[in-house]
C-alpha cells in the first residue's frame, strides 16, 4: 500500500499529546510519587513483632510490593509475617493518604478527558492518521451543509472516496452518524487555514480533486487560491454567491466556478429562449432512474416577482430579456437607481398588494425571498386569485422537500441542490459540460426535438445514466491494441451486445472529443474510432458495464467483431457448444 509523507510538522501530534497529559498531570503524579516514597520508607523504619528477642524490618522491595496492592486492592495479608502495632499505625496512614492522592489524581484524569483541546488534539491525530492511510483516489470536501451533505451522498453511491473538513462541529459529528460504506475522514476546523488543508490531503498523492462548497465566498476564495498554489494539478469546484469573488477565483484560474444563482438564470433563460434544448438538458442532467416529461414551457406576457435580492435581479434580467415585463414586490423600500420595471413596496403574501400588482393578468409568478415560509405563503395566495400562474419558486433549505413537492411549482430553485449536480456533472462526467455548451452553441431547436425523441424512443422516458470513457491502454485495452495494429473499427460495433452480437446495447455515444482537437456531437455510426478518443455516453442502468466489457475484454471484442466465440480453451469448447448456431437473428438498428 502507497502511504503518503506527510509535512514534518504533521508527525509532532503524538508528541503534542504525550506533552499536554504529562503537563496535566505532573502535579498528581508528583503527589503519587512523594506519598508512595514516603509510604515505603516509613515501613522500612517501622519495626516490626519481636521474633527471637529481634524486631525485624521489612526491606524496600517487600515494603513497596506491600504498598502497591495496598493501594489498588484490599490486600492479601501481612507479609512476611504479622506486623507490629507500629506497623499497622504506619499503613492505616499511608492508606489515608493514598486514598487522598489516587482521589486527586483520577479527578485530574477524568477532567483531562473531558477537556476540549485534548479531545480535539486526538481527533486531529486519528484524522491525520485516516487521511494518511489514503489508498484509494479521494476528493476533499470543504463545507458539509446541506451541499457538502448532498455532493458526499453521491460520491458515497458512485463509489468514491472523500475528505470532508467542516467549521460546525455539530456538522462534522453527523459523518459519523451517516451510513456511507466506506470510513469518511472528518474534522471540525476553519477549513480556509492553509494548513488544515494540507493535514486535510490537499498535498495526497491520491487526492484527485477539491470541492470547496462552504458558505463563505471568502474562505472557498482561500481554498481556491490554496489549491492553486500548492496543488495545481488538481481540479477545483468552487461554490461562489457574488460576481466580485468569482472574478477573483478566476483571476487565480480556478477552473470551475459555480454560482447557483447565474446556474439557475441560465436554465430559465433557455427555457424562455429555447424550449426543446431546455427538456433535453433537463432529461440529460436529472438523477438517473428520473421520470422524463415535457414539461409546461414559460410563458412570455407580465410576471410578478417578489423578493428583489441577488437571484430576483438575475431573474428580471431574464425575463426582460424575454420582452416580459416584470413586477416586483419587497418590503424593502426603492433605491434611488432608475429600475427596468415596475415596483411595488409591502408584503407579497398579501392578497391587497399582490392585487395591487396585477396578479388577475400576470402569467408568471417568481417567488424568491430568503424565507420557506413566505415563498409558500405567497405562493398558495397567488394561486388562489390566478390558478393559471406559471410558479418559480425558491427553496432555500432541502429539509423542506415534501412541503414544496406537495405544492408542485412548475419550476423550482433549490441552491444546495443545483451546487451539488453542478460539482457532480463537472467531476464525474466532464465532457457532459462540453457537450452541453455544443448544444446551447447549437441552438437549433428542431436537432434538439429531434435528438430527445431519438434518445427517449430508445432508452426510454427515464433519465440515463451518463458517463464517459477514454480509448487508451488502461480503460479499453482490448480495443486499444487492436486500434494501434491500424484496424478500422467503427462505432456501431462497439454498440452491440457481447451476449448476442445481433442486439445492440441500450446505450448511445453523444460525444466524441479527439487528441486532435475535434469535437463530434452525435457522431454517426460508421464514425471511426481513434486512440485517445474520449466518448460521452448515456444509457439505461446495466449498459455501461456491458460496454466497459466490450472495449477491454478481447474475447467479448472479438465476438462482437467477427462471431469468434472461441474464447475458451480446447477442452471447454469440446464440451460446450458455440454459444449461437447459425446467425439468423436480425439487426435491430438504434
Amino acid at each position: 500500500m502507497k502511504v503518503a509523507k506527510l509535512p514534518a510538522a504533521l508527525t509532532e501530534s503524538h508528541q503534542s499529546i504525550f506533552l499536554m497529559v504529562i503537563r496535566r498531570l505532573r502535579a498528581p503524579l508528583i503527589l503519587l510519587i512523594v506519598i508512595i516514597s514516603v509510604s515505603v520508607l516509613g515501613l522500612t523504619l517501622t519495626p516490626g513483632p519481636v521474633v527471637d528477642g529481634q524486631p525485624p524490618y521489612m526491606s524496600f522491595f517487600q515494603a513497596f510490593y506491600f504498598i502497591s496492592y495496598t493501594a489498588t486492592t484490599i490486600g492479601f495479608g501481612e507479609i512476611p509475617y504479622a506486623f507490629s502495632d507500629q506497623q499497622r499505625l504506619w499503613i492505616l496512614f499511608c492508606i489515608y493518604m493514598s486514598v487522598i492522592g489516587w482521589a486527586y489524581t483520577l479527578g485530574t484524569v477524568f477532567a483531562l478527558l473531558s477537556d476540549h483541546n485534548l479531545r480535539r488534539a486526538i481527533a486531529l491525530m486519528r484524522f491525520r492518521r485516516m487521511v494518511r492511510y489514503m489508498s484509494d483516489p479521494f476528493y476533499l470536501v470543504c463545507g458539509y451543509g446541506e451541499t457538502g451533505r448532498l455532493i458526499c451522498q453521491a460520491l458515497d453511491r458512485r463509489g468514491l472516496r472523500m475528505v470532508v473538513v467542516e467549521i460546525n462541529e455539530t456538522h462534522a459529528a453527523e459523518i459519523s452518524l451517516s451510513d456511507y460504506d466506506a470510513d469518511v475522514p472528518a474534522l471540525a476546523a476553519d477549513v480556509s487555514n492553509p494548513d488544515i488543508l494540507l493535514q486535510a490531503g490537499l498535498t495526497h498523492p491520491n487526492c484527485v480533486g477539491v470541492i470547496a462548497v462552504t458558505n463563505d465566498d471568502n474562505a472557498n476564495l482561500a481554498i481556491s487560491i490554496a489549491s492553486r498554489l500548492l496543488s495545481p494539478h488538481l481540479s477545483v469546484v468552487a461554490r461562489v454567491e457574488t460576481r466580485e469573488a468569482a472574478a477573483n477565483m478566476a483571476a487565480f484560474g480556478t477552473a470551475h466556478i459555480i454560482n447557483p444563482f447565474e446556474t439557475f438564470t441560465e436554465t430559465l433563460s433557455l427555457a424562455l429562449h429555447a424550449p426543446a434544448a431546455w427538456h433535453l438538458f433537463g432529461w440529460l442532467t436529472s438523477i438517473p432512474g428520473t421520470l422524463a416529461k415535457r414539461r409546461r414551457e414559460p410563458p412570455r406576457g407580465a410576471w410578478i416577482l417578489c423578493g428583489y435580492n441577488r437571484l430576483g435581479r438575475l431573474l428580471i434580467e431574464a425575463l426582460n430579456g424575454n420582452k416580459s415585463s416584470v413586477t416586483a414586490i419587497d418590503l424593502q423600500p426603492r433605491n434611488d437607481s432608475p429600475l427596468p420595471h415596475f415596483w411595488i413596496q409591502g408584503n407579497a403574501s398579501s392578497r391587497d398588494t399582490l392585487e395591487a400588482a396585477g396578479i388577475q393578468k400576470a402569467v408568471g409568478l417568481a417567488v424568491c425571498t430568503d424565507s420557506d415560509v413566505n415563498n409558500l405563503s405567497i405562493a398558495v395566495t397567488a394561486c388562489d386569485l390566478n390558478e393559471n400562474l406559471f410558479v418559480i419558486m425558491r427553496q432555500n433549505h432541502v429539509s423542506n422537500h415534501a412541503l414544496f413537492e406537495a405544492f408542485a411549482s412548475d419550476l423550482a430553485f433549490v441552491p444546495s441542490e443545483t451546487i451539488a449536480h453542478e460539482c457532480l456533472s463537472i467531476l464525474s462526467t466532464p465532457l457532459l459540460a462540453h457537450f452541453l455548451a455544443d448544444i446551447h452553441k447549437r441552438n437549433d431547436e428542431e436537432w434538439c426535438t429531434w435528438l430527445f425523441d431519438r434518445m427517449t424512443r430508445r432508452l426510454g422516458a427515464m433519465s440515463p445514466e451518463i458517463w464517459s470513457k477514454r480509448i487508451n491502454l488502461s480503460h479499453a485495452p482490448a480495443l486499444h491494441r487492436r486500434l494501434m495494429r491500424g484496424e478500422t473499427i467503427v462505432l456501431d460495433q462497439l454498440l452491440h451486445s457481447h451476449a448476442n452480437r445481433y442486439e445492440y446495447l441500450a446505450c448511445e455515444v453523444l460525444y466524441i472529443a479527439r487528441d486532435n482537437g475535434d469535437e463530434l456531437a452525435v457522431p454517426a455510426a460508421s464514425t471511426p474510432i481513434q486512440p485517445g478518443d474520449k466518448l460521452l455516453l448515456a444509457g439505461r442502468p446495466g449498459s455501461r458495464n456491458a460496454f466497459d466489457l466490450n472495449i477491454s475484454n478481447d474475447h467479448a471484442l472479438a465476438y462482437i467483431l467477427t462471431g469468434d466465440d472461441t474464447q475458451h480453451g480446447w477442452i471447454w469448447n469440446k464440451l460446450v457448444p458455440s454459444r449461437y448456431g447459425k446467425e439468423t437473428y436480425k439487426r435491430i438498428p438504434p
